[in-house]
């Protein structure tokens, strides 16, 4: 048996029009969501941690070597005292021109959702890791022969996703944009 509610008060018939507007249109919460996941992805480069906390794993001994390769040097070879520093700070992820942390957008899809990413070619393979030769053999040769597409394994290390903070952050906002417009 169907029930029905009567609503004679003004105020309550503003408010579940507008109610209604509002979970017709959820452009606005979108962009609100993806602006906060967009800010919260880039500080997981500061904190080399992934969405569930888990730290990053560090970089390999040969990343610290090609990496150390740029810095100035003394006579005898050995690194300056700022290049040793900016050697130890070094993080995962985070290369010298901070390109894969400084791309990080995201889009409002026509579906009611928003997707989180970066447009760079190498982040699907930062995201998810890879395995040596998983992308095959260069089209260059050496003195061996070809090399493997990454040439070595590279640990998985999540920057995409939403935390627990996350989560309770867009709950907070699909309330407070229902409720409150």
């Amino acid at each position: 048996m169907a029930q029905m509610i009567e609503l004679t008060s003004r105020n309550g018939l503003d408010y579940l029009h507008g109610l209604l507007e509002r979970g017709q249109d959820m452009r606005p919460l979108l962009l609100e969501i993806g602006e906060d996941l967009t800010e919260s992805t880039k500080q997981r480069f500061s904190s080399a941690t992934g969405p569930d906390g888990t730290a990053w794993a560090p970089n390999s001994a040969l990343t610290l070597a090609r990496y150390s390769s740029m810095f100035a040097r003394k006579k005898d070879g050995d690194l300056t005292k700022r290049s040793a520093q900016k050697l130890a700070g070094k993080k995962p992820l985070t290369g010298e021109t901070r390109a894969l942390a400084t791309t990080i957008n995201y889009q409002v899809r026509d579906v009611g959702a928003v997707g989180i990413g970066s447009p760079m070619v190498y982040a699907a393979t930062q995201q998810h890791g890879a395995k040596s030769g998983e992308f095959g053999f260069g089209l260059y040769t050496t003195r061996v022969g070809s090399f493997p597409i990454p040439w070595g394994d590279i640990p998985a290390r999540p920057f995409l996703g939403a935390s627990d903070s996350d989560k309770a952050n867009i709950v907070s906002l699909v309330q407070s944009y229902l409720m409150e417009g």
